[in-house]
């Protein structure tokens, strides 16, 4: 992968409150945008450490820079091949809501492409060289987002 995940998400997170900070746009009533946002960082945060309880149980790594070791395909890999990216996604915009800045919300755009070409293509092809049919059938069955 290009760089971790997590870096990639604090890194872009940080520079859009950054430049909320000098540049500050409130794009939603306060109220809505910071319930939506208690509720986006509350569901990413669980869903991730879902994600990691069930890689953990299945004996394989959640860093992608270290070896993938099996194929996990139960808790919220049943629905996602990638639910800790989406769940890293829902806290961060449920970071940007919660502070109701304009900013981070702009960059996930960008964040995502970089997410999605950087690293989980880069995953994906790793996966199905070390893996073989093992992952295409499970690629097959689940899809690579929602």
């Amino acid at each position: 992968v290009i760089a971790l995940p997590p870096l990639l998400f604090a890194a872009t997170l940080g520079l859009g409150l950054l430049l909320h900070v000098l540049m500050p746009v409130r794009p939603l009533p306060v109220l809505p945008a910071r319930v939506l946002g208690g509720v986006l960082l509350v569901t990413g945060l669980s869903i991730a450490r879902w994600g990691e309880l069930t890689m953990r149980r299945a004996g394989t790594n959640s860093r992608p820079n270290q070896p993938t070791l099996a194929i996990v395909t139960d808790g919220p890999f049943r629905f996602s091949r990638n639910p800790l990216y989406l769940a890293t996604t829902g806290a961060y915009l449920g970071v940007a809501l919660v502070l109701d800045a304009l900013w981070p919300l702009v960059l996930v755009v960008p964040l995502l492409a970089v997410i999605h070409w950087g690293v989980v293509r880069r995953e994906e092809t790793y996966l199905e060289e070390k893996f073989g049919q093992t992952y295409l059938a499970y690629k097959a069955q689940v899809r690579r987002w929602i």
